[in-house]
């Protein structure tokens, strides 16, 4: 099959995206497939036209564009199927007020949260109780995202955020462990315990780096915990209206309480990837799983 690979962007999580396309682009090559590597920084512009001259499109891109539905619109202009959800779902799970509006409007839960699209007035004070995450509303990979256990250290991450020009979105920090569970068709599959070597929180260091986080799957949790995970996990992303695939990350209490952080529409494909690790567990190996993925979007994409 002929398929145009969709990898860079210009979001900060740039090069999270080139490396993951990287090992796609070697596992398609090793199935037979004529593969364009197509780095949507150097050829935006030429997009739909290139497009156009391939039976498939595999999207490696995080933030935005990519995550925000942008691409997937294009691609439907010119007829390409692609993997995974399109523009609508997209766009509202990248947007994490939006997303956690819609958790609790299925009665999914998710965590309180304040919204500020821009930077507040002197003298604001945050409505919920100190200690607090503070993250870019439509950022990825733990980056601009900071933990704030007082107002000068609040101030300062806001800072930051608002200077890169993102939304920000805070939240309690929230006692337990991480788990998440990815989604594939309409299949949950085994969630990962997530237990970061340093620090307390999966950032982008534990996420990227080599033997940065413990990722245990399947999840050393109990069976009837593990069900609700995965039950968790599909339900949120039937409530995005999303498609294809998904991962679903979540905060464990002492007490087995779940509560959904946000779900990813185009999750990590680099060799230390959850979702790749989760198929794995099910016996589908790299190539296999992207071979899935393939043959769910065309599905999809004769549907409509």
């Amino acid at each position: 099959m002929k398929i145009l690979l969709i990898a860079g962007g210009w979001s900060t999580e740039r090069e999270v995206s080139l490396n993951g396309a990287h090992a796609m682009q070697q596992a398609l090559v090793e199935r037979g497939h004529e593969v364009t590597f197509f780095d949507l920084l150097a050829g935006f512009d030429s997009l739909l036209e290139t497009a156009a001259a391939h039976e498939f499109a595999l999207i490696n891109l995080h933030g935005a564009p990519g995550e925000d539905g942008l691409v997937q619109a294009m691609l439907e202009r010119v007829g390409c199927p692609y993997q995974g959800s399109g523009p609508a779902g997209s766009f509202l799970a990248l947007n994490k007020s939006a997303a956690k509006q819609i958790f609790r409007h299925a009665g999914l839960p998710t965590a309180n949260w304040e919204f500020l699209p821009c930077a507040p007035k002197a003298g604001w004070q945050p409505s919920l109780p100190y200690p607090l995450f503070v993250k870019s509303n439509t950022g990825g990979s733990s980056l601009r995202m900071g933990r704030a256990a007082n107002q000068a250290e609040l101030d300062a991450v806001l800072q930051g955020i608002f200077d890169a020009g993102d939304e920000v979105i805070i939240e309690p920090v929230l006692a337990g462990r991480e788990v998440t569970c990815g989604i594939l068709g309409e299949t949950a599959l085994p969630p990962i315990l997530i237990e970061p070597v340093a620090g307390d929180f999966f950032d982008y260091e534990s996420k990227y780096a080599k033997d940065g986080a413990r990722e245990i799957c399947p999840a050393p949790i109990s069976p009837a915990l593990t069900a609700r995970v995965q039950e968790l996990a599909l339900e949120a992303h039937k409530a995005l209206g999303l498609r294809g695939y998904s991962r679903a990350d979540f905060i464990l209490g002492a007490d087995d309480s779940l509560t959904i952080l946000e779900v990813n529409t185009l999750p990590g494909m680099t060799a230390t990837s959850l979702v790749p690790r989760e198929a794995r567990t099910v016996g589908m190996d790299f190539g296999q799983l992207l071979e899935k993925l393939i043959e769910l979007g065309l599905a999809d994409h004769h549907r409509n």
